[in-house]
């Protein structure tokens, strides 16, 4: 049993479940990829609670957050931010943008152009940004947590590949089920249940939490099963372009934050198998013939995961 992940920072799933009723999976998911400092992308239905999930995580913890809400005029300069010129002093004054922040809200991000888009190409790849040449470190540590909605394209821009594989992780929420949405409305109009959620964990919890999950045990014959299942993706007919290394180092990071979050001071296949799809899916490129058969991608990854033997 790991003794590093105790409250306060335990505390976490609990306190978003209260609003987020439902969805322990994804909780333990979101939580996990905090820790293990990796990107994560919302993508569901419209009234599933992405936003108010985001929202509930930032707010149980005593640090910075943004919330940037993207729209196609949005320009790059209002996300990293602008230097005005202070005429009583004479020089040019930086003037942060939200980006600058420990937990930064994207939402829906997939309705600003690709130029503002590609603005936090830099910032999740490399904890930085450059404004007029100059480079500036955002604050350590960093996490974006973007929203989209999938299924309406009127007035929307796909995001990019590289913008895709830099999100570590793409999580779906699905509608919870009717007990847990008659439960729903006995919620106050007048006040969110968000507003009443105060700081459970400081940002000291989450290093701590990141020193732990860096000596989680990872057997050698497990390595070498992610390494498989990453590398099958590329083998696929059905899979134009696979995934790259960066989805392995992903799985791995993930599975040991996972393994920190059930109270586990080693990996196990479930941890890895359990990611595979969410980990994966948005990462792969498919054939144009088995896009329009049917085919996607996150069937090919199950498909994989089944093919390929646990390590025992």
């Amino acid at each position: 049993m790991n003794q590093a992940f105790q409250p306060p920072l335990a505390r976490i799933p609990t306190q978003v479940g209260t609003v987020m009723r439902g969805q322990a999976g994804v909780i333990r998911k979101l939580v996990a990829a905090w820790i293990a400092g990796v990107h994560v992308l919302l993508e569901d239905f419209p009234g599933t609670g992405k936003t108010t999930l985001a929202k509930a995580l930032a707010r149980s913890v005593d640090a910075k957050f943004s919330r940037i809400q993207f729209t196609p005029d949005l320009l790059p300069s209002d996300i990293v931010g602008v230097s005005i010129y202070d005429q009583g002093e004479h020089v040019f004054r930086f003037h942060e943008g939200p980006v600058f922040a420990h937990v930064l809200l994207a939402d829906e991000i997939n309705r600003a152009s690709p130029r503002t888009q590609s603005a936090l190409l830099e910032a999740m790849a490399e904890m930085q940004v450059t404004v007029d040449g100059r480079r500036r470190a955002l604050p350590d540590p960093y996490f974006v947590i973007a929203t989209q909605n999938p299924v309406e394209s009127h007035g929307t821009y796909p995001l990019p590949e590289a913008q895709l594989d830099r999100f570590g992780v793409r999580l779906s929420l699905g509608y919870v089920s009717a007990e847990e949405e008659a439960r729903m409305l006995d919620y106050s109009p007048s006040e969110h249940p968000v507003d009443a959620l105060t700081p459970c964990a400081t940002l000291d919890d989450l290093r701590a939490a990141r020193v732990a999950a860096s000596r989680v045990s990872v057997t050698d014959a497990l390595r070498q099963y992610i390494v498989t299942l990453v590398a099958s993706t590329r083998s696929r007919a059905e899979i134009h372009m696979g995934a790259s290394p960066r989805g392995s180092i992903t799985i791995f990071q993930l599975a040991r934050a996972l393994a920190l979050v059930d109270g586990l001071d080693y990996v196990t296949p479930d941890h890895v198998q359990s990611i595979a799809v969410d980990v994966l899916a948005h990462r792969l490129a498919l054939d144009p013939q088995a896009h329009y058969s049917g085919a996607t991608a996150a069937e090919l990854v199950r498909e994989i995961v089944a093919a390929i033997p646990v390590p025992v």
